[in-house]
C-alpha cells in the first residue's frame, strides 16, 4: 500500500483530573477521531488518507489537538461538528481551516 496522501493524528491523551494543562480525552478526543474516520469512509477516503489516535502532542492546553501531515498544520480546540471543514477546506482542498489552527500554526500558514 503507499503512503497515505494526509495523515491525522488527534490527541486522545488522558491526565489526572484537576491537570492544570488538562487533557484532550476530557475535551472529547474519541469523538473527534469517530468523527474523522466516519467522514474518510464515507467519502471514499479511506486507504488515501487515515486519521490516527496519538498519544501526548503536548498541546492539550489548546484543547482537542490535531496534527494533518506532511504539512504538519496544528488545529486547536477541535469539535465534532469542525470535522466536516478540515476535510473539505483542507484534506480534500489543501488550505487549512483559518479559525482552528493553533498559533504556531498561523505563522506557518503565513510564510
Amino acid at each position: 500500500m503507499p503512503p497515505f496522501k494526509r495523515h491525522v493524528f488527534v490527541c486522545t491523551n488522558r491526565r489526572p483530573d484537576g491537570h492544570p494543562k488538562g487533557c484532550c480525552a476530557t475535551k472529547g478526543a474519541e469523538d473527534v477521531r469517530a468523527r474523522f474516520k466516519e467522514e474518510l469512509e464515507k467519502r471514499g477516503m479511506k486507504g488515501q488518507m487515515r486519521a490516527n489516535a496519538a498519544g501526548c502532542l503536548d498541546t492539550c492546553s489548546f484543547g482537542v489537538s490535531v496534527v494533518v501531515y506532511p504539512e504538519g498544520t496544528w488545529y486547536g480546540g477541535v469539535k465534532p461538528e469542525d470535522v466536516p471543514a478540515i476535510v473539505d477546506e483542507h484534506l480534500v482542498g489543501g488550505q487549512p481551516v483559518e479559525r482552528l489552527l493553533m498559533p504556531f500554526s498561523r505563522k506557518k500558514a503565513e510564510e
